[in-house]
């Protein structure tokens, strides 16, 4: 038997816009970009603002990132065949977003999301699951967005790791104001404060 070398991994590229979010590269060529609304216009429920930044280890915030986020309606259901329950009309569930080239801040709109059915009869508490790419990343990095306004106590997943205080990093914070709710949650690629990425 010949075994094959592992094929080398690669960065994203300086090319991950264009291919994936051509409309923020200049390239208006969709008819609709797939990610600045989560849910779509008409989903039901609380409609929120989540945003943030993505920092590298020396604190610096990384400008060339895309984010793709999934997550659930106000009533805990995923726009997915395998979720095996009806999902309202137009609710997405799914985007991609890029942060801004000048000041490295990302933000998308969506609903608030419900509890959904985790394994084994779990329940997990509300939360957005995202996916981060960019240049110097070899491997996308997963983790999840969790409400800090939310019981997140039984939540299966955050109980998973062990160090308490790192939960914190999973943890979106909540401002309102005139506008409107807004969720602020930054990620840490590395260092102080680093952000927990699950392996997936």
């Amino acid at each position: 038997m010949q075994y094959l070398k592992e094929t080398p991994s690669q960065t994203a590229g300086p090319y991950v816009h264009i291919g994936l979010a051509p409309k923020a590269a200049g390239f208006d060529i969709f008819k609709q970009e797939l990610g600045w609304d989560i849910a779509g216009p008409n989903a039901k429920g609380k409609r929120i603002r989540v945003e943030g930044c993505v920092y590298d280890g020396t604190g610096a915030p990384v400008k060339d990132v895309l984010l793709e986020a999934w997550q659930a309606n106000a009533a805990g259901h995923y726009a997915h065949p395998e979720d095996g329950r009806e999902v309202e009309d137009g609710f997405r569930g799914w985007g991609r977003v890029i942060t801004d080239f000048d000041t490295g801040l990302w933000g998308f709109d969506t609903v608030k999301p419900g509890t959904t059915k985790g394994r084994n009869g779990t329940t997990q508490a509300p939360h957005i699951n995202l996916w981060i790419v960019a240049r110097g990343i070899n491997l996308g990095l997963n983790t999840r967005l969790y409400f800090d306004d939310c019981d997140n106590s039984n939540d299966p997943v955050l109980n998973l790791i062990e160090q308490t205080h790192r939960r914190q990093t999973l943890i979106a914070t909540r401002n309102e104001d005139s506008k409107g709710v807004t969720y602020r949650f930054d990620i840490h690629i590395q260092g102080t404060g680093e952000t927990v990425f699950l392996d997936i």
